[in-house]
């Protein structure tokens, strides 16, 4: 979906009512696991959570690294888990805990698809997005790079 705001308080508003609270929903519960050191932006049309340059500036293409992104797509909300991308061991716990929870998820490379907020299970959430410090998350970004 094309976003015309500038804060993820302005693209939350300018999402519908049932897109806003879902989203809204993630995002709590991103801001209540989220390691220190990340920062929340709107980049990419998206609510992003990023290290930012200040911290850590030697990226391949200058822009943060990415560590948790939502967004309203136009079919269904995705949330991005990097942490989880390219690291089987990281799918397959994310899955493997989904499936604990009797979640059936659609998920992608990073990717969280979802169209309800009760096909997405939170605690699960909260615990991959607590999962590694930002030391931790720059040292896999520095290993994929290399």
């Amino acid at each position: 979906m094309r976003v015309d705001a500038e804060t993820p308080d302005a693209y939350l508003a300018s999402l519908p009512e049932d897109r806003r609270e879902a989203i809204s929903q993630v995002r709590q519960t991103i801001l209540e696991n989220l390691p220190e050191g990340h920062e929340e932006r709107l980049a990419w049309g998206m609510l992003t959570y990023e290290i930012p340059l200040e911290r850590y500036p030697d990226t391949y293409n200058g822009k943060p690294p990415g560590y948790v992104a939502l967004a309203s797509q136009k079919r269904y909300m995705s949330l991005y888990l990097m942490d989880i991308y390219g690291d089987v061991d990281g799918v397959n716990w994310f899955e493997a805990e989904a499936e604990k929870r009797g979640a059936k998820l659609d998920i992608g490379k990073a990717c969280v698809r979802f169209k309800r907020i009760e096909d997405l299970p939170l605690d699960l959430v909260g615990e991959a997005v607590a999962r590694i410090s930002v030391a931790q998350f720059i040292e896999k970004y520095e290993k994929s790079r290399s």
